[in-house]
Parts: C-alpha cells; sequence; structure tokens
C-alpha cells in the first residue's frame, strides 16, 4: 500500500474519533462501568441493558466529556436486545444517530469507542467479521441478527458505539464470548433505533406473540433470486392453538414479508408486529415453491400487573 494512503487512512481515522468521541459516555454505577451514547442533545442515552440494570441499589451516573458526572434515570431497558435507554437533565449534548445498518459489507472497517476496564474513550480498529450471527442471550433469550466484529470489545466497552469510516453508529456493542479473541458482537443500528424510540415513547416492549420457533436463514442462490432478497426467517415449529397454527403456518414455512416489509431475521417480525399498531397483519410465505399469502392475529401481551 502508498504510504500516502496509510496516512491519509490515519488522518480520516484521526478526525473520525474527534467527532464521535464527544458523544461517547461513560455509564458508572454498582458493581461495574460500561459506556453509552448520546442519542438526542436533550439527554437520552442509550446503552446495554445489563449495563443500565446492573445496580437496583442506585441510580446510574452518566460521565460525559471532561468528566462530569450526571445522575441518570431510567427511561426503559429490553432485556431481549439487551438495550436500554437512560436520560440525564442535560442539554445541548452532541448526539450521533442510529443508521441503517444493512448497507454493511462483511470485511468493512469498523470502529469501536468505550470504555474497556475504566480506560476512558478507547478507540479499536478492525472489521465487520460477519453479519446476522445468532448467540445466546441472558437469561434464555437468544439474540437475533448480530454483528460480528474483530474489532477489540472487552467488559466495558457494553453500550458503546460502532462506527463505520464515516462516522455513522451502525451497532450498539454488546457481547464478547469470555476467552475468545477477536470475536465481539454488536446489535445492528437498525435493530437499537426502533427499540430505543419504542423505550422513549412506552418505557418498555410489549411483542405480540405469535406461537412459532423461527430464526432468519440465508437464503441459497435460487431462492434469493426467486424472492429478490438474501434472508427470510424459516418456521421450525407452530405451536398447538397459538395464533400462527390458526392462521395455518407450518413447520419449514419461509416468512418472507409481513406487511409488504421485507424479513431478513426474528428482529424484523417483531418490528413490524410492535410497530405496526393493527391487530392483524399479512404474511407473504414461501411453501413448496409457491408464494401464499395468509392474515394472522397475533395475541396481544397482557399488561402488567
Amino acid at each position: 500500500m502508498n504510504p500516502g494512503s496509510l496516512a491519509d487512512l490515519s488522518q480520516d481515522l484521526e478526525s473520525l474519533v474527534a467527532r464521535a468521541a464527544p458523544s461517547v459516555v461513560g455509564i458508572e454505577g454498582s458493581p461495574g462501568h460500561g459506556t453509552g451514547l448520546i442519542l438526542a442533545p436533550d439527554g437520552y442515552v442509550i446503552t446495554n441493558a445489563h449495563v443500565a440494570l446492573a445496580s437496583r441499589r442506585r441510580p446510574p451516573r452518566v460521565r460525559l466529556q471532561g468528566g462530569e458526572a450526571l445522575k441518570a434515570e431510567l427511561v426503559g431497558a429490553d432485556r431481549q436486545t439487551d438495550l436500554a435507554v437512560l436520560r440525564v437533565g442535560s442539554g445541548g449534548l452532541a448526539p450521533l444517530p442510529l443508521v441503517e445498518s444493512r448497507r454493511m459489507k462483511v470485511g468493512s472497517l469498523v470502529v469501536a469507542i468505550g470504555n474497556p476496564f475504566g480506560f476512558d474513550r478507547s478507540v479499536s480498529l478492525g472489521v465487520i467479521s460477519a453479519l446476522d450471527r445468532s448467540l445466546p442471550g441472558r437469561r434464555g433469550t437468544r439474540f437475533e441478527g448480530m454483528i460480528q466484529t474483530d474489532a477489540a470489545i472487552n467488559p466495558g466497552n457494553s453500550g458503546g458505539p460502532l462506527l463505520d469510516v464515516h462516522g455513522h453508529v451502525v451497532g450498539i456493542n454488546t457481547a464478547v464470548i469470555p476467552y475468545a479473541q477477536g470475536i465481539g458482537f454488536a446489535v445492528p443500528a437498525h435493530t437499537a433505533n426502533w427499540v430505543a424510540s419504542v423505550l422513549i415513547r412506552s418505557g418498555e416492549i410489549r411483542r405480540p406473540r405469535l406461537g412459532v420457533s423461527a430464526r432468519g436463514e440465508e437464503l441459497a442462490p435460487a431462492s434469493a433470486e426467486t424472492l429478490g432478497q438474501s434472508r427470510a426467517v424459516r418456521v421450525y415449529g407452530v405451536e398447538s392453538g397459538s395464533p400462527a397454527s390458526g392462521a395455518g403456518l407450518r413447520e419449514g414455512d419461509l416468512i418472507v414479508r409481513a406487511d409488504d416489509q421485507p424479513l431478513f431475521s426474528i428482529d424484523d417480525l417483531q418490528r413490524v408486529m410492535v410497530l405496526g399498531g393493527r391487530p392483524e397483519i399479512e404474511l407473504e410465505i414461501f411453501r413448496q415453491s409457491e408464494r401464499r399469502r395468509i392474515a394472522v392475529r397475533p395475541e396481544q401481551p397482557k399488561e402488567a400487573a
């Protein structure tokens, strides 16, 4: 590589970090620390649920660039995506917006900024190693559609941003595999975006129930060409007496679209059900080489006691 190109890359990364750093905050609580990202100038901060909920005895504190520490209130948390929103009583903060992250490709350069082991605003550089990973979460949950990266992510990075080379937030760093090297994960920004919006509005995510076990999967080239998309959601089981069973969904069905929106992961399906605001959704499925449309009325979650 031309030395001039390396110098240009170095300067671009330096500029990127300088622009992004004011939007990255430390989350201080007991027993540990984490990272957060300012979403809006009026004090909304996104982080991981396991960071925000780490201490039940006292509210977390948000430490801004420059060292000022502010008391934070918990706006809402969603354990299923490991995301939470805090709010601090301060205006004029420097936000970084979440962007559509499906445009990212394996091999794209990314930068992680966070507070690993309390080392404020540490920066690491890597690539996107894989997209749409699925891995076990906390308390029996399962994370879907995760971004895998080899950018160094350690305890304390949780809740911090994963940035592309333009300085756009493409993910929220959330998980590491103990003892592994070069394997970290981030919640994609398109998931974090809708989850944060609902948490700010309602304080919780109330997911309607279909009654299926399913997961997103990569399609074979022939199927991808036929359906016009590279991924869809495969049904592996249907609960007896569930809304899905009543609507005629079967094991092996490929759910391609919901309310005319393409589905790449379970998160996409949940987003349609949560944000749709209608009692019934229309699913487009692919079964035995045939496209079919079925209407299903998801079971609405019960009101909290």
